[in-house]
């Protein structure tokens, strides 16, 4: 007979995961190769004891499991694409052209707020943080680098202007949870965003303009012309090579889906590498063979394996460095133990158990914002994915809010102030992992700089103490 886990069976597992990842940080170099996996892996191990104790058969626990991993699917996919269609990208020239042109016309002290701005507009228009910031993320971040600007500091303005696109899109597949999750419809949710969404880009912009204007950066333009110089020697910098980035844009705005839309991104890199950089193709595939097999084994190199291109400059060495799929099989491997973890905890209701007591004490629309929005982030530290953090509170509180006279879209805001926002600051969460491997800057290194994303949950508790914009419903006379 099945029982209710008690409070500390459910924090149990909670507890041995914090201890493990915070041991792995002092004791491992990259916790990513395997020590954060096995920890997760660890802990879901004394979940599974604890949840069996219980009375749960083990053939319900695995299903969850199964069709956990099964949820997180499209985002490993997504994942293998984004990596090949970096590498393709990198050898056609397509990532350099946009690092040399960018040069020119970036000052060093407007470039963090130029990269909020950039990444909020493309993605935006895609709706997709995880485009963005495999495309012109990678760009920028490249820009930034060559200009000498902290790569963490990069990342972070990056990531912000990313996720404000993954939060206000009506494209984004989280933009449309949410207000699903919540009872409320899709634009109606979006405009009620502006409210502390507004404030929260305003705040985040001016951060980074003083950040950018106390720099030194008279170093960083005396590097410019090298950079730029190793880039034009050894690539055709074409601006027709802007037609691959275009090209996936249009696609993207037309609503083809991630999958096929990164793969023909994917595909056009490889063409564009294969007609405008013969010089690198060569160099892939080594001397001594023609160029129709040279070709087949650049773009397959370039797709699936480590790529190391070499000129002149280290640090251009540095930036022109891919591992196409196979450097995403580190983070895949993450997102599999956390769905693990994730499964069993969602199975046994231990993640429901810790959370019951907030939902219950919540009375005001301060505490009741502050609730959701602690059992978002604890949603997306413990079942390591941005949908379960918007999903269960969702379900968990849509009640609660229309009970105590909330309009649903009180309830869809908070969700994506706090669920969208802060999934990217956990190595272990699906969007931490990814943006960590395809920029290339840990998790803990950006997280300090992600303003917008930090910001964000504060703004919506904020405005709850303050009653400000609090939609309430109207009682019938």
């Amino acid at each position: 007979m099945k029982k209710d886990p008690s409070l500390i069976e459910a924090l149990v597992p909670i507890i041995l995961l914090i201890v493990l990842l915070t041991a792995n940080v002092f004791v491992f170099e990259d916790t990513l190769a395997g020590s954060n996996q096995i920890a997760l892996l660890m802990a879901a191990t004394v979940g599974v004891i604890i949840v069996r104790k219980n009375g749960m058969r083990w053939e319900e626990i695995s299903d969850k499991i199964v069709s956990t991993i099964g949820s997180a699917m499209p985002a490993m996919l997504i994942l293998l694409l984004i990596g090949s269609l970096a590498g393709t990208w990198m050898i056609s020239g397509v990532v350099p052209a946009m690092i040399y042109y960018g040069l020119d016309i970036i000052h060093p002290q407007i470039f963090l707020f130029t990269a909020v701005v950039v990444a909020s507009v493309i993605s935006v228009v895609t709706g997709s943080s995880w485009s963005t910031v495999a495309t012109i993320g990678v760009a920028l971040l490249g820009i930034g680098k060559a200009l000498g600007i902290n790569e963490a500091m990069v990342a972070g303005a990056i990531i912000s202007g990313a996720y404000f696109g993954d939060k206000m899109s009506p494209l984004s597949d989280t933009t449309n949870l949410a207000p699903a999750m919540a009872g409320t419809d899709l634009f109606t949710h979006v405009r009620y965003m502006v409210y502390t969404t507004t404030p929260s880009l305003i705040i985040t912009l001016i951060i980074f303009l003083v950040i950018g204007f106390n720099s030194n950066t008279q170093t960083a333009l005396s590097d410019v012309e090298q950079v730029q110089s190793a880039i034009a020697n050894n690539f055709n910098t074409s601006p027709i090579l802007f037609l691959v980035p275009i090209a996936l844009l249009t696609i993207i705005i037309l609503k083809v889906p991630p999958l096929p839309s990164l793969m023909i991104g994917t595909l056009l890199g490889g063409v564009f590498a294969v007609i405008f950089q013969p010089e690198i193709i060569q160099e892939i595939a080594g001397s001594g063979m023609s160029y129709f097999k040279a070709s087949y084994i650049g773009f397959m190199q370039a797709m699936f394996g480590d790529v190391t291109l070499s000129t002149e400059n280290q640090s251009v060495n540095e930036l022109l460095k891919t591992s196409g799929m196979s450097g995403m099989l580190d983070t895949i491997w993450l997102i599999l133990s956390a769905m693990v973890f994730g499964g069993v905890m969602e199975a046994g209701g231990l993640l429901q158990r810790i959370t019951m007591p907030i939902v219950q004490r919540a009375k005001s629309a301060g505490s009741l914002v502050t609730s959701t929005v602690i059992s978002c982030i604890f949603f997306n530290a413990t079942a390591s994915d941005q949908y379960i953090s918007i999903v269960v509170p969702g379900r968990m509180f849509r009640k609660t809010y229309e009970e105590k006279g909330y309009k649903p879209e009180l309830l869809s805001r908070t969700l994506e102030d706090s669920g969208t926002m802060t999934s990217v600051l956990f190595p272990w969460n699906t969007c931490g992992a990814t943006q960590s491997r395809v920029l290339g800057v840990g998790t803990w290194e950006y997280l300090p700089y992600c303003f917008f994303n930090i910001i964000s949950p504060f703004m919506s508790i904020l405005f709850a103490y303050l009653n400000i914009k609090i939609r309430r419903i109207e009682k019938s006379k």
